[in-house]
């Protein structure tokens, strides 16, 4: 696992499983739904409930598969943040190894006008302190 400032705990649900007894490949990406909403609620002051943002981009890379009872965290960072643009990169770690990696392209957006905003300067502010790096 690559390092990272923020690991989230992630329980394995009997509903996750799937017919062969994995972790179905669509519940990884709900794995980290759940680090990003946990980000951006501790590190950049927001309710992830509130509108003003969407992802624009999703790439997952499968390792090793995921089973019920297995102990999961996902790592989380930002590592680039653009105009417009969050770059999130993920680690999926199951019973201390690999599983998953990641990474996510987040655009605050205004829904009304169906457009792409610039980054606010409070969540740049934000992810720079948590990171340790000035964007």
């Amino acid at each position: 696992m690559s390092d990272h400032n923020l690991t989230v705990p992630v329980t394995v649900r009997y509903r996750d499983i799937d017919s062969v007894g994995h972790v179905n490949n669509a519940v990884y990406v709900t794995y980290l739904e759940h680090a990003r909403t946990e980000y951006i609620s501790e590190v950049m002051d927001v309710e992830p409930v509130d509108p003003g943002f969407v992802i624009a981009s999703l790439d997952i890379d499968y390792l090793r598969p995921i089973t019920y009872g297995d102990d999961v965290n996902v790592g989380i960072s930002v590592t680039d943040v653009g105009e417009s643009s969050i770059l999130m990169e993920y680690d999926v770690v199951s019973n201390g190894e690999p599983a998953a990696s990641a990474t996510t392209v987040m655009v605050p957006f205004d829904e009304a006008e169906a457009t792409a905003l610039a980054v606010p300067e409070s969540w740049r502010s934000g992810i720079s302190a948590h990171e340790g790096i000035e964007f």
